[in-house]
């Protein structure tokens, strides 16, 4: 008797263990199922309604109508798709390794030991907290170019500064450096993997013979190469999605030097309430974008390091 209430007791306690567990999965997706709802109702079910509505033509008021390819054929015959492209990549490749630069550029400055560093660090932080409407309208008082801070401040140095943002030639260019306001965030990021590198490494070169652009290229960029990686993926889909800017600062002007493809499709949407259209250049902008996130991840073999990994 002892025998079998010894053999029926492990079972019993394997059964106890897997309701257990059954019962903690099910509590899970019982916690996890408002954002399951959520997520397949208003991103997926939102983007499977785009893609039903790039085939007709439609204002959401009076009915929708199928079209076919019609919208197709339109897109390829707008100018203004080819110009809000190229806008749009003028502006990535422009502010993207910008961006990347001067944020790092700035964390390692401030990860020396200089008096005054965790203020510095808030500092340089801190407008990449402020919203992106304020910094528009901001930046729009910096760039006028009578009363502005910019030239007002190239004026007392003798340089008679351009329109910025209200010369066709300079907008772009405007936008871009407007976008260095908000390094603090990556600078904030690439400051927590600069802490995070062994200094036994540093040691190491230095025994080697290794002067500070060696090691800054042969142990600071490998082990900081991770989080570029992170930087630069979010980056190319953050600028691609360009729209806030010139919305307020210049309504896609002058002469559509800052029509970004996100606000080509806001207007095609909500202003001339052609969604049918706009729901289609949604679609070759989310195309677009996962192509270039696909060659950046792809790319990444070559170039990122993760420590303890083993390269064949």
């Amino acid at each position: 008797m002892a025998q079998i209430a010894s053999n029926q007791n492990p079972q019993k306690m394997a059964r106890f263990l897997r309701s257990e567990r059954s019962r903690e999965i099910l509590l899970a997706y019982l916690c996890l199922l408002p954002w399951i709802i959520g997520f397949l109702v208003f991103t997926v079910g939102a983007m499977l309604v785009s893609l039903g509505l790039s085939f007709t033509t439609t204002d959401m008021l009076t009915g929708v109508r199928f079209i076919g390819i019609a919208n197709f054929e339109e897109m390829f015959q707008d100018r203004l798709v080819l110009k809000s492209l190229t806008v749009t990549a003028s502006y990535a490749i422009g502010a993207i390794p910008l961006g990347i630069i001067c944020s790092l550029s700035i964390a390692l400055l401030l990860n020396q030991n200089i008096p005054g560093r965790s203020v510095w660090r808030m500092l340089y932080y801190l407008p990449s907290v402020v919203s992106g409407v304020a910094v528009a309208i901001l930046w729009s008082w910096i760039f006028n170019p009578r009363i502005g801070l910019l030239n007002s401040a190239l004026a007392a140095i003798g340089i008679k500064g351009p329109a910025w943002i209200f010369s066709e030639d300079w907008a772009i260019p405007s936008m871009i450096l407007m976008s260095l306001w908000g390094v603090g965030g990556n600078m904030l990021m690439y400051l927590a993997g600069l802490q995070g590198i062994p200094t036994a490494l540093y040691d190491a070169s230095k025994i080697d013979g290794a002067n500070s652009v060696q090691r800054f290229v042969r142990v600071t960029l490998p082990m900081l190469s991770p989080t570029i990686f992170f930087t630069l993926v979010m980056g190319v889909i953050g600028a691609f999605q360009f729209f806030t800017e010139p919305l307020i600062m210049t309504q896609g002007g002058p002469n559509n030097a800052t029509l970004s493809i996100l606000l080509y499709i806001y207007r095609k949407s909500f202003e001339q309430l052609h969604f049918g259209y706009a729901s289609l250049l949604a679609w070759v902008l989310f195309v677009i974008i996962l192509a270039c996130t696909l060659v950046v991840l792809r790319s990444s073999a070559m170039w990122v390091y993760y420590e303890g990994e083993v390269r064949k």
